[in-house]
């Protein structure tokens, strides 16, 4: 027992290790929890981290062809089933994910859903319509609302599709601001029938062309963004207290970037769009007075 609880705590530290370099955004709102919360959420944050890692980066997985990395992330996922009933591999995350889950009672499916997620980006991505764009939402986003909304602290099931709005909105709020980015990687996130509408191509995305018709599409998706920023606001008062001001920075910081595009008018080419450290300590600050 001495020897698993030693497990344990390591593997919490090398989570929290990964998320202080790594989560960004999310590591921030982390500080405003209790120390089990905070870990737990560096344990999710540890095993979303490499999900993506392993379908992005070659340091991680260096066998470049997709079909490598499709069987790369295919043994990830079985390592996940294992670590889900307590049998894990070398890997040092996942003492401290099993413990995560069982402690918070945290659905397996919804990991089952981010790994979809993540190899669904393997291929050159299209979507024709916003119901195709809003499944790849709740699978690499909604179900991550999900996950940490059990780690929060909840009383009432409603909760739940407001933390599956929440995501979308974080979701679509990366995909204006990582345009070019990802045309630039074959991904185009923003569905067809809306380029279409708009007479914005493919190419305008990946050689950055701001005309007119780019600036009413995005006008366009700010405005769904941020109706689902607004639909998913009752959420707050449905987690428990404790983790309340969390929430409230996470969103703060989330929306806060979503504003920050707008008011560039769209100026998602030149420079990424991002809050600086002192920006988002801010937010946290507000949020423990809020």
């Amino acid at each position: 027992m001495e020897r698993e609880q030693q497990s344990c705590a390591q593997s919490y530290e090398y989570c929290m290790k990964v998320a202080r370099s790594r989560a960004k955004n999310f590591y921030y709102s982390f500080l405003l929890l209790s120390k089990q919360q905070r870990k737990a959420m560096c344990a999710i944050y540890a095993f979303m981290r490499y999900c993506d890692d392993l379908s992005d980066d070659p340091e991680v997985n260096p066998e470049a062809s997709p079909g490598a990395r499709r069987a790369a992330i295919d043994r990830w996922r079985a390592e996940m089933e294992d670590a889900l009933e307590g049998r894990f591999s070398g890997h040092p995350l996942w003492p401290a994910f099993h413990h995560t889950v069982r402690r918070f009672g945290i659905p397996h499916e919804y990991f089952h859903a981010m790994i979809d997620g993540v190899l669904s980006d393997l291929d050159p991505r299209r979507f024709r319509t916003f119901d195709e764009l809003y499944r790849y939402c709740y699978q690499v986003a909604s179900v991550v609302g999900l996950t940490v909304v059990h780690v929060f602290g909840f009383d009432t099931r409603s909760a739940l599709p407001l933390a599956e709005k929440c995501g979308v909105a974080f979701q679509l709020t990366n995909i204006l601001r990582d345009i070019r980015e990802d045309a630039a990687l074959g991904r185009v996130y923003l569905p067809a029938e809306d380029l279409r509408r708009f007479g914005v191509s493919e190419d305008d995305l990946r050689t950055g062309n701001r005309n007119d018709a780019f600036l009413r599409m995005m006008r366009f998706e700010s405005a769904r963004a941020r109706a689902y920023f607004n639909e998913s606001q009752p959420l707050l008062d449905l987690i428990h207290p404790r983790s309340r001001p969390s929430l409230w920075a996470l969103v703060t910081i989330y929306s806060s970037l979503l504003e920050r595009i707008e008011r560039s008018n769209y100026d998602v080419f030149r420079r990424r769009v991002r809050l600086s450290a002192l920006e988002k300590s801010w937010i946290v600050v507000r949020a423990l007075v809020t």
